[in-house]
């Protein structure tokens, strides 16, 4: 038996009633309809509900037992519209913000700033990727708007505000010798000195962003020798530690890396790095809008 919502409603409403004309009007309904609907339920359910004698209308013990039931399921109904509704209302003022590393450089609360004195009723949620998505959940859609390190894979698909740009530096421990040899050189290194280096990798998953932090450009063609593959700031910062390579990093995140031994050194012969706020090309809804504006107006480009 499939009962329509609207025929309990209609129920419900002569139940309170006792009449089917003031019914009709409580539901904006003609009372000709009305009849039709509740002999249709009737019909359906395989009982009379009402008796009405012409003044007087009063339910029958089908209809007693059937009202608690259908006041019950109207209830119910009600709730899940507002929790749909809710759901709606929630997703739409919610922001994911992906990111594979804190951002720093202040971004994170200025871009907040901006977006809440246009949008108050806004929500940031902030979501951790790791670094074999270089989208930073932009790809699958898990984020709305992403911090992520340029060049990204399919470029085409993304629009972006540069928020960095900043020097790349070589993270090694302190006890390797080009530390000594920077030292008498002012503190810097060339990266022909770090060709024949093993260096640490992104996953490949990362695609042309783990070809970029290993600077293949500047190799003269010449292959990178891949000390281990590393997921985080954590697993870099041990490796490192360990021996087991040297990496490359932006300026504004040696701090997750020099510390216990391993130190950074600025290194000449390779271009700055570009940071981001990036969305999909196709998603042009307002929180997003608002959050690539803040990005622009912050940006190095502001």
């Amino acid at each position: 038996m499939d009962v329509h919502g609207r025929d309990l409603r209609y129920f419900v409403a002569i139940a309170d009633e006792l009449s089917f004309t003031r019914a009709a009007e409580r539901l904006y309904v003609s009372q000709p309809a009305l009849s039709k609907q509740m002999k249709m339920l009737a019909k359906q359910i395989g009982a009379e509900l009402f008796q009405w004698d012409g003044r007087t209308v009063r339910l029958t013990a089908a209809g007693e037992a059937l009202l608690p039931h259908a006041r019950g399921m109207l209830d119910a109904w009600q709730a899940a519209e507002t929790a749909v509704a809710d759901a709606v209302a929630a997703e739409r003022h919610t922001l994911m913000v992906g990111m594979s590393t804190s951002p720093g450089r202040g971004l994170l609360p200025a871009l907040r700033t901006r977006l809440l004195a246009q949008h108050p009723a806004a929500q940031l949620v902030l979501r951790q990727v790791t670094w074999a998505d270089p989208s930073a959940g932009l790809a699958d859609g898990t984020s709305d708007v992403a911090f992520v390190w340029l060049p990204l894979p399919d470029g085409d698909r993304y629009r972006y505000a540069v928020v960095a740009r900043e020097p790349r530096l070589v993270a090694l421990p302190a006890t390797h010798p080009l530390a000594a040899r920077a030292a008498e050189s002012g503190g810097a290194v060339d990266f022909a000195d770090l060709l024949d280096e093993p260096f640490l990798a992104l996953p490949a998953d990362a695609g042309p962003l783990r070809d970029y932090w290993l600077a293949l450009d500047a190799r003269g063609g010449r292959p990178p020798r891949i000390g281990a593959v590393v997921a985080s700031a954590e697993e870099t910062h041990e490796a490192v530690a360990n021996g087991q390579g040297v990496v490359l990093l932006a300026t504004g995140n040696a701090p997750l890396i020099a510390r216990d031994e391993v130190i950074v050194l600025p290194v000449h012969g390779i271009a700055p790095c570009e940071l981001a706020v990036a969305a999909r090309r196709d998603d042009d809804r307002a929180l997003v809008e608002a959050y690539l504006a803040g990005a622009r107006a912050v940006g190095v480009g502001g």
